[in-house]
């Protein structure tokens, strides 16, 4: 783990897997804060509409928005629907995801994980890994840049959620909920 050729500290970190070069020029830190704004937007939407706020951007390394999306799974009631898949599925089909980045508010689940695994997404920027940390280090091993920004309004956004409807929160991770809510 390095963060930008220097000791690891919480907030810029760039994970890499080994010595594996990456085709594509790495991930400024800066730049994937203004890509994780759309993120942010998806995730608020979410909560308006009655959801669970995550959201999720899918780019081009050039900062070309491909696609966007957050988790419907209460208001569709598809437990499928996560952010990181409706932004893939927004997307529209590609040849190739190597020259992507998967942008999402939260670490990614497994489910998510696999997507960006299967799909050979070349970089995943997370806004936070505090409330739920899922795949992104796994990811990191495989050869995925990784980048976690430790973003505050991620993680108020969706800590606040979680304090507000934990059951629906463990649901939403597969976690057995004693709380009424």
């Amino acid at each position: 783990m390095v963060t930008n050729g220097t000791e690891s500290t919480r907030g810029d970190q760039v994970w890499r897997a080994g010595d594996r070069p990456h085709r594509h020029p790495r991930l400024d830190v800066d730049a994937a804060q203004r890509l994780l704004e759309v993120a942010i937007e998806e995730a608020r939407a979410g909560l308006a509409e009655g959801g669970i706020p995550i959201g999720a951007a899918l780019f081009h390394r050039d900062g070309t928005l491909l696609g966007r999306g957050r988790n419907r799974r209460v208001q569709d009631g598809d437990p499928s629907v996560h952010a990181e898949t409706a932004a893939f599925r927004d997307a529209g089909r590609r040849r190739d995801y190597a020259d992507c980045v998967m942008v999402t508010t939260l670490s990614p689940c497994w489910y998510c994980s696999g997507l960006v695994r299967q799909f050979g997404i070349g970089g995943v920027v997370v806004g936070e890994d505090r409330t739920f940390s899922g795949g992104h280090e796994w990811l990191a091993e495989h050869g995925v840049e990784v980048v976690v920004l430790d973003d505050p309004s991620c993680t108020e956004l969706l800590g606040g959620f979680v304090a507000a409807h934990p059951a629906l929160w463990h649901e939403d991770i597969g976690v057995e909920d004693r709380t009424e809510d």
